[in-house]
């Protein structure tokens, strides 16, 4: 028999797996504390929305623009 067929599920679990379930919980609380809607001004246009979305499209925006402005490594 293999030694880590007697592990149990959490020693199996990698400490990556961990932080991203540690972030996943807290993205769930952020997002139940964060319901309310506010309203954001932008030019002419007044958007009303839950905080929580306003500011997942504000990192979506920010992470494509990083993504589409980001240097290339040139191979060596």
């Amino acid at each position: 028999m293999n030694s880590t067929e007697h592990r149990s599920l959490l020693a199996r679990i990698s400490p990556t797996q961990w932080v991203a379930l540690a972030v996943t919980v807290m993205a769930v609380i952020f997002v139940a504390e964060n319901r309310g809607k506010v309203s954001i001004e932008f030019l002419l246009i007044t958007i009303r929305s839950p905080m929580w979305l306003i500011l997942l499209t504000m990192f979506a925006v920010g992470w494509v623009t990083g993504v589409l402005t980001m240097r290339r490594r040139r191979s060596r």
